[in-house]
């Protein structure tokens, strides 16, 4: 991907041009737990954003898309910027959130290029906030952790695009690990490196549809958890989110809350404890274990937290019962996208196979399934 990135690039080669890249994800298990203060489990897939740099003098950034053939240029000193719906609000978002973080920044020329797929729940949202935040850093001589990068990556994507989303997807993009998941706590951070056998493959499954209702429903699930938090909290001492919150102690309340409230509070705090045992499946390479735990969570976010869609679920239905399959579900917000497939390496092949006739013929639809292992952090490639 560096090679044909060079051979496309606008940007003419000189030593201060760099280039960076940064991975999608997919979750594992623990859907909207982020943003709730809980626990997930994602890794970095093998799609990412390139983004080559090079620095101006002045305070300007021009921005080219590979993808959708278009130039944005913006002023770093422009107090006016504001988001319009559109790819570049991403790059607009990180920069201006860094230069109000004070790091004043330098004019930059970017270019980029994805092979994350858009829509498609994996993240390539903030697969560019990082690669972005990487490049313009690195141009203004930078050095900032990976815990702080994600931190302003989620920023610019909360308070700029006003997508509410968690951390989880900046976190895994700025911390991945070649063969390896990772169990991140999404209050205190603290996360930890599982092992992926190798003997299987992550197969993504895109059931290619995408509803419009995905923004809108997911802030709207985000605030009913927050009203269900507000409730709970007046009766248990100490809670500040549904992550302090134990499955018994919702039952216990139950009656006190709206139907709804209830349905997706359940999701959320049974969703926490099906990932710390898939950490301890992972951990004990009980691979049949932690399939039954990824068909349980879809459950879950079909009946009680109602994110998922007749095109996630038929995905689901077709691949559960294929040879070499430990546990499916749909990974992302939801309303459309992917579904993530845990199987048996010997069994790819296959697996891809009949799925993709046995959707199209259902669905009328052919998906794309993509095959990847778990993949390294974001970072500056060897040009």
């Amino acid at each position: 991907m560096a090679e044909s990135f060079e051979l496309n690039s606008r940007i003419s080669n000189s030593s201060e041009v760099r280039l960076f890249r940064a991975p999608g994800r997919v979750n594992l298990i623990g859907e909207h737990t982020d943003y709730n203060d809980g626990f997930v489990m994602p890794a970095a897939i093998d799609f990412c954003t390139w983004v080559k740099v090079s620095p101006r003098p002045d305070r300007m950034v021009s921005v080219f898309s590979w993808n959708f053939k278009e130039l944005v240029e913006f002023s770093l000193d422009d107090s006016a910027l504001a988001p319009r719906g559109h790819w570049s609000d991403y790059v607009t978002g990180v920069a201006v959130t860094l230069d109000r973080a004070g790091l004043k920044l330098r004019g930059a020329d970017l270019e980029i290029r994805g092979t994350v797929p858009i829509g498609a729940g994996l993240s390539s949202s903030a697969s560019i906030e990082v690669a972005t935040g990487l490049a313009l850093l690195a141009n203004s001589a930078y050095a900032v952790n990976p815990v702080e990068l994600a931190r302003l990556c989620q920023s610019a994507e909360n308070d700029f695009v006003g997508m509410r989303c968690g951390i989880m997807d900046q976190f895994i993009s700025c911390h991945g690990q070649e063969g390896k998941a990772l169990l991140l706590d999404c209050r205190s951070l603290e996360f930890k490196h599982l092992p992926l056998s190798a003997d299987v493959r992550l197969l993504i499954c895109n059931t290619m549809v995408k509803h419009e209702l995905a923004g809108s429903e997911y802030n709207q699930r985000r605030a009913v958890c927050e009203a269900g938090v507000q409730h709970l909290a007046q009766r248990i001492p100490g809670v500040r989110a549904l992550r302090d919150v134990t499955e018994r102690d919702l039952e216990l309340h139950a009656s006190e809350l709206p139907e709804l409230v209830y349905r997706r509070c359940r999701h959320v705090i049974s969703e926490n404890t099906r990932v710390q045992k898939a950490a301890v499946a992972l951990e004990q390479g009980d691979l049949d274990s932690l399939g039954t735990l990824m068909n349980e969570s879809h459950l879950s976010l079909r009946d009680d937290y109602e994110v998922s869609c007749a095109e996630l679920d038929l995905m689901v239905e077709l691949a559960r019962p294929l040879p070499g399959v430990f546990g499916a579900r749909m990974t992302g917000g939801g309303f459309g996208g992917c579904t993530i497939n845990l199987v048996k390496a010997a069994h790819t092949d296959e697996f891809r196979s009949t799925l993709t006739q046995r959707y199209l013929k259902v669905a009328g639809v052919t998906p794309e399934i993509y095959v990847s292992g778990a993949a390294a952090a974001a970072g500056e490639a060897i040009q």
